[in-house]
Formats: C-alpha cells, sequence, structure tokens
C-alpha cells in the first residue's frame, strides 16, 4: 500500500477481483487501475455494488498441476527474450489478455489470481510471468510486482524464478514485493540480476 500511495496516480493492473478491489481503486484516485478476473458471475457481484471498477474476464490455460513442466520450459531461452506478451515465444506468456493490459505502461502489478489452491485450480504461472516481461518491456523506468500468497509453492518458485532475487525489495504478510527495472535499453541487461 505504500508504494501505491507513493506513486498514485498512476497505472495499476491487479491480477484478481475481490471485496478490497474498490479501496485499490479509491486509492489510486486519478489513475488507472484494471482488474482481470477468472470468474465471470464474480465480477457480475462485483460491478453491482461498485460499477466503476474496469474489470475484465480472462482465461487461464494451465492448471496448478502443471507447475513443474511449465518451470522447465520458463527455464528456456525463448522466455528469456524480453518482448511484448503477445508475440511471445514462451508458452507462459499469457497471450489472451484484453488489449487495454497490454497497451499500458504499468507502474505497479499486484498478482493474486487466478485462484491457484488446489492441483486443478488454474494457476498463477502465467500471471506471474507475464507481471515480469511487462515490467521489463516498458520503454523506460520500472515497475512494482507485488505476488499475495508466496507461502504456497507456484507463488514463492515462480516469483523468485521470474521476478528475481535481484530485483526482491521485501516480504511482508504472504505478499512479496520486487522492483523491475526496464529492459529495453541496455538491451544486454540480463533476464535475472
Amino acid at each position: 500500500m505504500r508504494v501505491l500511495l507513493k506513486k498514485a496516480p498512476c497505472n495499476f493492473l491487479v491480477f484478481g477481483l475481490g471485496y478490497d478491489s474498490f479501496m485499490w481503486a479509491a486509492l489510486n484516485h486519478g489513475g488507472r487501475t484494471i482488474f482481470l478476473e477468472e470468474d465471470q458471475s464474480w465480477i457480475e457481484q462485483i460491478k453491482k455494488k461498485h460499477p466503476t471498477l474496469e474489470s475484465y474476464y480472462v482465461v487461464y490455460g494451465t492448471k496448478v498441476h502443471q507447475a513443474d513442466e511449465l518451470m522447465e520450459i520458463g527455464m528456456g531461452e525463448d522466455c528469456k527474450i524480453v518482448f511484448d506478451p503477445r508475440v511471445s515465444k514462451c508458452k507462459l506468456s499469457l497471450k489472451g489478455l484484453p488489449n487495454e493490459v497490454y497497451n499500458v505502461e504499468w507502474d505497479i502489478v499486484m498478482v493474486d489470481a487466478p485462484i491457484g489452491y488446489h492441483d486443478e485450480a488454474p494457476g498463477r504461472m502465467g500471471a506471474i510471468y507475464t507481471a515480469g516481461l511487462m515490467a521489463r518491456n516498458r520503454e523506460d523506468g520500472e515497475t512494482d510486482v507485488f505476488v499475495h500468497n508466496v507461502d504456497r509453492v507456484v507463488e514463492d518458485k515462480f516469483s523468485q524464478a521470474f521476478l528475481c532475487e535481484g530485483y526482491f525489495r521485501e516480504e511482508e504478510e504472504m505478499i512479496r514485493h520486487f522492483t523491475i527495472p526496464s529492459h529495453r535499453n541496455p538491451s544486454e541487461r540480463p533476464f535475472c540480476l
């Protein structure tokens, strides 16, 4: 919350839509806050209470039980190339998000979805990877990326692997914070520090 208060108004992307979403949008007054949610009925329920929230329905194509396989894929060279997520060759890259997501340079990204709490649930592997890729692909500056539920295996391992130890800032109450700089210039910057 400190980072949002410091950066607001800013561009704030949230993977997930919850009871706290109106608070996040209000704290970013004057900025743009977008919420991505995998449950259409939940979006409709929240929109009844808060019709001004900008939220989009998304489908995640992976399951938690695929995490080990996806981690191995993520270590490949295709996943170390910084590029627009829509055309990335990395299978972890989320290519089906709304264009509104890809057309903005995000100052803050919060990964708190998809649900990811059992083997058949959509996992956060792609959301974590894509948050890091979008941060690296911005023209300049840096993006603060937060991952919730880092007490769980997927969130722990994928945030360390793709948001990188060198960009780690702090961890508090199951939320891990990374600050990822643009990788466009200099282009020789390694994917991870």
